[in-house]
């Protein structure tokens, strides 16, 4: 049976690995786009459990793959799907669909999805506003109100007779 690998031993093949750790690391908390750091994480927890196998730690290797990078990463994933939307209720009086595919594009940029709220369904919770004819649309939040303005495709949706607001709700 084969010794396990120690640093003293085999340190050419340990060093690299071991320094992808803190490189995986610093990528992970430098990323902006929550998807690339889900994939970032489970990169991380798979170098990790590799280099505890290499060290001779089965026990610690398998718990890191299971737990660290299975059950975290798909967690995370679990996590981003169900808070990456913008939650609007449709107050329109008739669908636009080439208006919505406009809001879905200029909200691209943050990472977030459309969720519209057609009249006569159960309310949205966590509603973020409501978006009404000509492409009115109504915020609750005054930072989600900045952000928005930021984007690229604020320009656009305005030259198009679009309007974005703040609640008079979350202004008193």
């Amino acid at each position: 049976m084969n010794a396990p690998l120690t640093l003293g031993s085999e340190l050419d093949l340990l060093l690299p690995i071991t320094a992808l750790l803190p490189i995986t690391a610093l990528l992970l908390v430098s990323q902006s786009n929550p998807y690339q750091t889900l994939v970032l994480r489970g990169i991380l927890g798979s170098v990790a459990t590799l280099v505890y196998a290499l060290l001779g730690a089965p026990d610690v290797a398998l718990t890191e793959a299971l737990v660290g990078t299975l059950l975290s990463t798909t967690l995370y994933a679990v996590a981003l799907r169900s808070s990456m939307a913008l939650r609007l209720d449709d107050r329109r009086t008739q669908s636009e669909p080439s208006r919505d595919a406009q809001l879905a594009a200029w909200i691209a940029p943050l990472h977030l999805r459309l969720r519209l709220n057609k009249p006569g369904t159960p309310a949205i919770t966590g509603s973020h506003g409501w978006l009404g004819d000509n492409g009115h649309l109504v915020l609750l939040q005054p930072q989600l109100l900045n952000k928005l303005e930021q984007c690229p495709g604020y320009g656009p949706w305005r030259a198009s007779g679009g309007a974005l607001h703040l609640s008079q709700e979350s202004q008193s």
